[in-house]
């Protein structure tokens, strides 16, 4: 009960985090609450039954993991 109702509000607050980090120049803590905001939306829309959110943040989730290989690999 508690995911379904916060998972959208705190998934929001992270990905507005992120965009504000990315902002900030703050590389690379902007990719981990970006894509962990991405990842509770695609959640979230998977719950809900909600093709569009899906899409939108299930899409995403791969162009996250380019940018956390890059981190990693250097």
């Amino acid at each position: 009960m508690f995911i379904r109702k916060y998972l959208k509000w705190i998934s929001t607050f992270l990905v507005l985090t992120g965009i504000l980090l990315t902002n900030l120049n703050y590389y690379p803590i902007n990719i981990y609450f970006h894509g962990l905001g991405v990842v509770g939306w695609t959640i979230a829309g998977f719950l809900s039954k909600d093709k569009a959110i899906l899409t939108n943040f299930g899409l995403q989730i791969p162009l996250f993991f380019i940018g956390i290989y890059k981190i990693i690999v250097g």
